[in-house]
């Protein structure tokens, strides 16, 4: 096999990868969710194949990298549009442990044993579980772990996102001890009419509600 036609198809096929990464975005090098990562190895698969057998036009080779890629890109459309897609495509966050509490249901669902749980919360500088308040498993597989802290005089030891793509969080609206009604009411003397036209709206810290509405 020519080793120069070899080097040649490598440089082509690395170029082309590369364009193609760039219009996937950012998010498929950083942070990929289990579909992205499927699609990577996909697209890594074929590229070797087509460097590695030159009987192998590059129209042959691009061409199912490009119908992956462009169709990576309507399902992220789509996901950012839907928020039922995106939980399809990507999953939903799991709570590990929940005001304090390890959910072992929870944990035993997502195949996370003790070890990996103390694992990673050694690596967010957290010596121990009891001082977890919450510990989100999120659907790129990271655990995010949030520390107890000092209650404020609104009872919130964080921001709590009360809606978000214009669905109301039920569990976070009764944790905060409201009800539609009022969030209803706030979101009327902001202006918004319906809650579908917010975008994310979360009662902070010391009380004030922070609404974002979505753009036209």
């Amino acid at each position: 096999m020519d080793l120069w036609t070899i080097a040649f198809r490598t440089v082509v096929v690395y170029f082309f990868l590369l364009i193609v990464f760039r219009m996937m975005g950012k998010r498929e090098i950083g942070e990929l969710s289990v579909l992205d990562f499927v699609i990577a190895i996909m697209i890594a698969e074929m590229a070797v194949t087509s460097i590695e057998d030159t009987n192998i036009t590059y129209r042959e080779a691009f061409t199912p990298i490009l119908l992956l890629s462009f169709l990576q890109i309507i399902l992220a459309y789509w996901s950012l549009k839907s928020r039922q897609m995106r939980y399809l495509l990507d999953g939903k966050p799991t709570y590990l442990i929940n005001e304090g509490k390890i959910d072992e249901k929870a944990m035993k669902k997502q195949r996370y044993n003790f070890d990996d749980l103390l694992v990673q919360i050694r690596q967010k500088d957290v010596k121990d579980v009891s001082d977890v308040e919450f510990a989100i498993l999120e659907p790129s597989g990271e655990l995010s772990v949030f520390e107890k802290q000092e209650e404020t005089e609104e009872g919130l030891s964080s921001p709590l996102p009360l809606i978000m793509d214009g669905c109301i969080e039920w569990n976070n609206l009764q944790q905060a001890g409201k009800d539609e009604l009022w969030l209803r009411r706030e979101i009327h003397k902001a202006g918004i009419d319906n809650v579908k036209q917010v975008s994310y709206c979360a009662l902070q810290q010391d009380g004030v509600l922070y609404i974002d509405e979505k753009d036209d």
